[in-house]
């Protein structure tokens, strides 16, 4: 089996001494037409991984942005199987970013696991945060994600013991997602302050990189949460871009110029 696209990018970054900038926002949104340009013009942006929703009608862990850009992206008739054949169009352009799934249980039981696992790697997807599913919680669904050849990627919050988080540090594939503030999804004003010592204590236990998200918004901030970390994830701030001018001709143009300021603030963040 090929290197995935993850693990391929991690590794060319930690070579030139770089960070990753994750981008998220809700496939669909706020058309999947929309997705298969925005995708490509991110990578071409600097975002080194995509983190792809897969719009739900409960989104549990999420704030009111990305819960709006879940909705309409279901209005706009969104499907597990349209998102797919979203990337499958992505990847036929000729695209090659990693893709990552955020995804709540939910959708791809409906569609059928081994199914949905089968049928994302065909698409060209590269992995899958369910956000909803401890590892631990149903370890053959975990397997049959990974058999299928997707990364599973864990999350680990500031309120997680410290025997979990070693266990969520082993189990996460493609890098881990640390939670670095309580509460759902969304723009916040400040970083916490115990950032630096929180991600240290997941570098020295994680086998995956740790990456750090919820509640970034700015360049100021995207560099502050880079230095501890592997890389950072910004997913409401752009959501809210998309928002905004979702009727603009310059949509994408828009979202890309400002995720093109976030990755180089955390690219120019040396290890």
């Amino acid at each position: 089996m090929s290197t995935n696209r993850i693990d391929a990018r991690f590794t060319v970054l930690k070579k030139s001494g770089q960070k990753a900038f994750i981008a998220y926002f809700s496939a669909g949104d706020p058309n999947l037409e929309a997705t298969v340009r925005l995708v490509p013009a991110l990578a071409e942006a600097g975002v080194d991984v995509i983190e792809l929703g897969i719009p739900f009608s409960d989104p549990m862990a999420d704030g009111t942005a990305n819960q709006a850009a879940a909705e309409r992206a279901l209005l706009a008739g969104t499907t597990v199987a349209g998102v797919l054949d979203a990337v499958r169009r992505i990847r036929a352009g000729g695209c090659q970013v990693p893709i990552l799934f955020y995804s709540y249980l939910n959708p791809i039981d409906s569609y059928g696991i081994a199914r949905f696992a089968a049928d994302a790697v065909a698409a060209g997807a590269d992995g899958i945060l369910p956000l909803d599913l401890p590892p631990d919680e149903d370890p053959a669904l975990i397997a049959t994600l990974r058999a299928a050849g997707l990364h599973t990627v864990c999350l680990a919050a500031p309120t997680t013991t410290p025997e979990r988080k070693r266990f969520l540090a082993r189990e996460s594939r493609g890098f881990l997602y640390y939670v670095c503030r309580l509460g759902v999804t969304g723009e916040r004003a400040e970083l916490p302050p115990d950032l630096g010592e929180q991600v240290a204590a997941l570098k020295a236990v994680a086998r995956a990189p740790v990456c750090i998200g919820f509640g970034i918004s700015t360049p100021e901030q995207a560099a502050a949460a880079a230095a501890p970390g592997d890389g950072v994830i910004v997913g409401s701030h752009l959501v809210r871009l998309i928002a905004d001018h979702g009727s603009d001709p310059d949509l994408v143009g828009i979202v890309a110029r400002r995720a093109r300021v976030l990755a180089d603030a955390v690219h120019a963040v040396r290890t």
